[in-house]
């Protein structure tokens, strides 16, 4: 019995078939039978049950069916019956009719016989099947895991390669495709790479290799990797070139704190040994070295011989740009988040700023009342409506002004003036503000000052008493500068970088996922500095996901732009010295096109990058 077609006495239908094989009999009931004729599809019998167990001439009673054809031929989605749809899936009524028929005759036979009558009866039934399907030449290959389960629509996405990690995964089509990444401006906490190549070329680094990596970001010298490596465990220039790239400059540097991030790191900062939180003189000390190292920062970045660095303290991040950076006219600085209080000094000590995504929504809104001015205008009725509906506008404006004035007049005719409370002037006020104050901690609080007013804005950031923390775990503090290149006071620091070889589930069993995950500060031109280096190492094959500090996330909002754009080659040249590849300060002086998002998710398929932001 084992020999026929595939039969096992002990195949376990799957759960499924069992569940709607007890909702048939529960239906049908003791005793009672169907009667529609049973009908084949395609050509192949489907499941037929077999009789009662309590049916007259047994002795034992119960309502459960014995199923006589426990054969994976009688699944309702089994592989021959697939095969059998796409090859013949056409043949005509007439085997249609004969095989309801056949169907038919061998399910009233089948009914009236016990089955322990039934051996025969199977190979009878089989062997008639195999003659009805003699055109099949190539056996069908049956498997319980695969072929029961899966359709064959899947076999191309069996066959090809999955790569899964906790945010690298990109299930729709990819937005765009190109040969290069868009710039993002705002700081990772962390990356991380998968691919189907292995890692190992990063981990273990010789003593030479470490002095090699570190003298190059040193001095600014970068070598030309060739465009496919076979061997990168064996290659040196790739493992320099890693080292070189995981390098970074930080000041404050104090070894037993992580001072980045700054915003919302109050829990991490608790219970660490602060001792200037009680020493004014050591408070002022801090202060003193920070300002100078700010200020050498600044030179340097308006010589170009820094492209940019941050600011990042306990409430807000800014950023510095040299000229010619994200296509600006001159040095720039974005600041984020920021409050009403900030900007009223701002104000007060005379700096110009602007506030980019409100002007640029101001801006859309002004478009779309033009539009719609100019289709008012094409009848001179609609042109008088609009004029009486604005003038009526203008007139409820100016009635909602006065009334937020103090304009009171209506209570007197009630007569209840002197059972309210009237809010004093500063209610007034804040009412009067209140679409100013809902900004403060948003997105749409960024700030963006250009020109001299840079200048202004550094000497008000030394000066500002608010910029450190008073109290709290931060207290006496100041804050973070990162930069790409050395300045005064400054300390060398490096990405913390590890590799992990890790098994991801796909739909046939398992697949062997590389990973490396990168932590720390990392900045733009190290995240593409990094992609340039495992392009040949991966064979242009590899995933990053990307985890935002999400306070930066908004520095990605476009400035005002140079009026021509063939300067781009001017802004290299003039930026050759400021420490980055040149790649990088190309990516890095197009204007960003992400708005007030950041990069989530970055691919590259046959060295060709797509994005999700």
């Amino acid at each position: 019995m084992s020999e026929l077609g595939c039969y096992s006495p002990s195949f376990k239908k799957p759960s499924d078939v069992l569940r709607m094989r007890r909702k048939r009999v529960r239906s049908e009931g003791p005793g009672r039978r169907t009667s529609s004729p049973v009908v084949s599809v395609d050509g192949v019998r489907p499941f037929s049950p077999g009789s009662l167990l309590n049916a007259p001439g047994r002795a034992s009673g119960g309502v459960k069916r014995r199923n006589p054809f426990a054969n994976i031929e009688n699944t309702y989605n089994s592989p021959k019956k697939r095969a059998l749809s796409h090859t013949d899936g056409h043949s005509g009524a007439l085997d249609g009719k004969k095989a309801e028929a056949a169907a038919a005759v061998l399910d009233a036979k089948f009914r009236e016989e016990p089955p322990t009558a039934g051996v025969s009866m199977r190979e009878e039934l089989f062997n008639t099947d195999q003659q009805k399907h003699h055109h099949i030449t190539t056996p069908v290959p049956l498997s319980e895991d695969d072929d029961l389960f899966e359709e064959d629509l899947f076999e191309a996405e069996r066959s090809a390669p999955v790569l899964k990690s906790p945010v690298a995964v990109c299930d729709a089509a990819p937005a765009e495709v190109c040969l290069e990444f868009p710039a993002d401006w705002s700081l990772k906490t962390r990356v991380l790479f998968t691919s189907p190549q292995s890692f190992s070329w990063a981990e273990h680094l010789k003593a030479q290799e470490e002095a090699q990596g570190l003298s190059s970001h040193c001095r600014a010298e970068y070598t030309s990797l060739p465009a496919n490596i076979q061997d990168p465990r064996g290659c040196a220039e790739l493992r320099c070139g890693f080292q070189q790239c995981l390098q970074y400059w930080q000041h404050p540097s104090l070894p037993w704190l992580s001072l980045f991030p700054r915003i919302g790191a109050e829990r991490k900062f608790s219970g660490k040994c602060m001792p200037w939180a009680q020493d004014a003189t050591l408070q002022q000390n801090l202060m003193s070295d920070w300002s100078v190292s700010l200020t050498s920062l600044y030179s340097l970045l308006k010589a170009r011989l820094c492209p940019y660095f941050y600011l990042c303290s306990y409430q807000f991040t800014v950023l510095f740009r040299a000229a010619g950076l994200s296509s600006a006219k001159g040095i720039s600085a974005l600041l984020s988040p920021t409050t009403r209080g900030l900007r009223e000094a701002m104000k007060a000590e005379g700096i110009e700023f602007s506030l980019p995504l409100l002007e640029e929504r101001r801006k859309s809104k002004e478009f779309a009342s033009s539009q719609l001015g100019e289709s008012v205008q094409q009848t001179d009725g609609e042109e008088a409506a609009s004029t009486d509906v604005l003038s009526e506008h203008s007139e409820n404006e100016e009635d909602e002004d006065d009334d937020d004035d103090g304009g009171f007049s209506w209570l007197k005719e009630m007569g209840v003036q002197d059972k309210i409370k009237k809010p004093d002037a500063i209610s007034i006020k804040l009412r009067k503000e209140h679409r100013e104050v809902r900004l403060d901690h948003r997105p749409e609080s960024v700030v963006l000052v250009e020109g001299s007013n840079t200048f202004t804005l550094l000497n008000f950031l030394i000066n500002c008493k608010s910029l450190v923390a008073g109290a709290g775990s931060q207290a006496g503090l100041p804050p973070t500068l990162l930069a790409p290149t050395a300045f005064r006071g400054a300390t060398l620091h490096t990405l913390k970088a590890r590799t992990v070889n890790v098994k991801t589930r796909v739909r046939m069993g398992y697949q062997d996922v590389c990973s490396l995950e990168v932590t720390g500060p990392i900045m733009p031109h190290t995240l593409h500095a990094l992609t340039q280096l495992l392009k040949p190492a991966q064979k242009g094959e590899f995933s990053v996901g990307l985890y935002t500090h999400e306070p930066t996330a908004v520095l990605n909002v476009p400035v005002s732009q140079t009026s021509e754009p063939q300067q781009l080659e001017a802004v290299v040249q003039d930026l050759s010295r400021c420490g980055l590849q040149q790649s990088s300060i190309q990516q890095l002086a197009v204007p960003s096109m992400l708005g007030k998002s950041a990069l989530r998710q970055l691919h590259m398929r046959d060295y060709s990058y797509s994005w999700k932001s």
